[in-house]
């Protein structure tokens, strides 16, 4: 799968996702809604380190900096 996270997206998901997962891991707790929440974060987190998300690509969104094609 070709990239379609772009760098401004990626950079939102790493963010929010480590916020999350640690969020999660370090509630008192420790229920359902916490594993939820590493989940997500997880998730985000993974989406934005390999700019790829098999969402997008379903929803045919991509967010990424293509090049322009006729050199410009």
């Amino acid at each position: 799968m070709n990239s379609n996270v772009g760098t401004v997206d990626r950079t939102l998901r790493v963010v929010f996702g480590l916020g999350f997962a640690l969020g999660g891991w370090f509630t008192e707790d420790g229920g359902a809604m916490s594993m939820v929440f590493i989940i997500v974060g997880l998730v985000l987190t993974v989406t934005g380190l390999t700019s790829r998300c098999p969402i997008y690509k379903v929803a045919g969104i991509d967010t990424s900096e293509k090049p322009d094609p006729r050199g410009h």
